[in-house]
């Protein structure tokens, strides 16, 4: 299996909120590609589905920097930053979303919310 199919596996099994399942395969794509973004993400994601929000923020936040010009990661940072109350750094972050992205249509809705 490739690392792409394992991924996608792993991300089926998170939406449906299989954590577990989810992190293995997740794992196991970083055991073929270690630093793979996205399976890095999608690990931060489940960190605060299941409570570590401080590390999910962490993760998110590293991986933000790390890989600047991708506006899912960098969404999803900017809305655990406003979940966790951190408002005017979230409302930064949807600004940096969309001078990336202008088109990007939840950043534009959150951004809404900001004053």
């Amino acid at each position: 299996m490739t690392p792409e199919e394992q991924y996608e596996i792993g991300y089926a099994h998170r939406c449906e909120g299989n954590y577990a399942f989810a992190r293995e395969a997740f794992e196991a794509v970083l055991a073929s590609v270690p630093g793979h973004p996205k399976a890095r993400w999608q690990l931060a994601l489940i960190m605060g589905f299941e409570g570590d929000f401080d590390g999910s923020l962490a993760a998110l936040k590293e991986l933000s920097e790390q890989t600047p010009g991708d506006t899912d990661i960098r969404y999803d940072y900017a809305m655990t930053l406003n979940m966790l109350g951190f408002f005017d750094e979230a409302c930064a972050e949807f600004r940096g979303v969309l001078l990336i992205d202008p088109d990007h249509e939840k950043a534009h809705q959150q951004l809404a919310y900001c004053t």
